[in-house]
């Protein structure tokens, strides 16, 4: 984490000293209204699948959200970019995890073929957060696949990408500091959302049976995706991008965080592989169709305590832009296999639809509306004492003003 706390602290305070470079602010402030029915929501230590949820499967709310997201690159010269990016925000005032903290924080240096990334990064893996700061400019909540990317998933490391011409694309990623990564998946399941998760920041994890007693020694207040490392292993990452150049592409990604599934400071670190395959048509055109299956498997401890899943989740997107309104469509499935058979079962199978419009009323003010609905079981929930009907519906109101 010190190369990401040096990128910050640099495009602080070395900026207004060198106000001849190029220094640019970007970023969002939004205000959300958000209509939700279902159990409580993950960040409230339920087993809703939104990030705002009720208080049962027969009951609704409305809550009134905000985001601000700001990023700062600064570029020196030519070949040297540095970025850092955050996010505050006011949620449900019974959620867990923190209110701010950081995203991003990279620097690139860059050759007409090469680039070379270090620090804190998204890997360039989703078709529907291609908006600057990992955002969408489809719909407001993100596939089951990106919500989990965005709340589990940020290397901390050195990516090498390689271009030799415009149709090709390869990269490889060395990582560290993502030994949970999987716990979510296993014991809370599949969600539907786009909250991004911050540095050192502790999610909660589902009021599961076992985690006080068959897994008496993991924290219990929740799970950390994104801290200093547990195991001293690190993670590798390969990437291979053909494409027609504004017309269509496809890209398969291998990711695996090699994780040791011992016990580090109370916590375990997980065992997690995976592959995501992405395709997309009309990369500038008005009408886009986007999609992205992933596979893979996670796991952590050793027999008879253990925990071990294969999980697969994959979306369909089409969306057409004309004149100041875009039209989106998007459709997810998601599953969860439990394999170690220890204690709850944490299989569930379910699926999700998104139908979003978004109406730019200014070049930078944009007003969306989105109605979201996800349904899947969960028996886990049952097991530990809650319903397993997850199902769940949103509909959401936003202004948006972006710079």
């Amino acid at each position: 984490m010190r190369s990401t706390r040096l990128v910050f602290l640099t495009l602080i305070f070395a900026a207004p000293a060198l106000a001849q470079s190029t220094f640019q602010l970007h970023g969002f402030l939004s205000a959300r209204e958000v209509y939700t029915t279902g159990q409580s929501s993950w960040l409230q230590g339920g087993f809703g699948r939104f990030d705002t949820g009720a208080g049962g499967v027969d009951e609704h709310r409305n809550t009134t959200l905000g985001v601000a997201q700001i990023g700062a690159t600064w570029t020196p010269a030519a070949w040297l970019e540095l970025h850092a990016d955050g996010v505050a925000r006011r949620e449900q005032s019974d959620a867990h995890g923190k209110r701010a903290g950081l995203v991003e924080a990279y620097v690139d240096l860059h050759s007409e073929h090469f680039q070379l990334r270090a620090g804190q990064f998204f890997l360039g893996t989703s078709r529907e957060n291609t908006d600057p700061l990992w955002t969408s400019p489809y719909t407001i909540n993100f596939s089951p696949l990106n919500s989990w990317i965005g709340e589990e998933f940020r290397p901390v490391g050195v990516d090498l990408a390689w271009k030799p011409n415009f149709y090709v694309t390869a990269g490889a990623t060395a990582f560290r500091n993502n030994d949970t990564l999987g716990a979510l998946i296993a014991w809370r399941g599949w969600t539907v959302g786009n909250r991004l998760s911050v540095y050192n920041e502790v999610l909660p994890l589902p009021p599961l049976f076992s985690l006080p007693t068959v897994f008496a020694d993991q924290r219990h207040d929740g799970t950390v995706p994104f801290e200093r490392d547990l195991d001293g292993r690190t993670g590798v990452s390969a990437r291979l991008r053909m494409q027609i150049p504004e017309r269509a592409m496809v890209q398969l990604t291998r990711v695996d965080n090699r994780g040791e599934r011992d016990e580090y400071r109370s916590e375990y670190a997980w065992q997690t592989h995976f592959n995501i395959a992405g395709a997309q048509a009309g990369l500038t055109s008005p009408a886009t169709l986007a999609a992205e299956y992933c596979w893979g498997a996670t796991g952590m401890g050793d027999a008879p305590h253990f925990v071990q899943a294969g999980f697969a989740t994959w979306y369909l997107l089409g969306s057409w832009k004309r004149a100041n309104d875009r039209f989106s469509l998007r459709f997810d499935t998601f599953s969860t296999k439990d394999r170690d058979h220890v204690a709850e079962n944490n299989t569930e199978h379910g699926h999700s639809w998104v139908l979003a419009w978004m109406h730019d009323l200014k070049p930078n003010v944009r007003l969306g509306t989105e109605l979201a609905q996800v349904t899947g079981d969960r028996p886990a929930a049952q097991q530990s004492g809650a319903s397993p009907n997850t199902d769940g519906r949103s509909v959401t109101v936003e202004l948006r003003y972006g710079f």
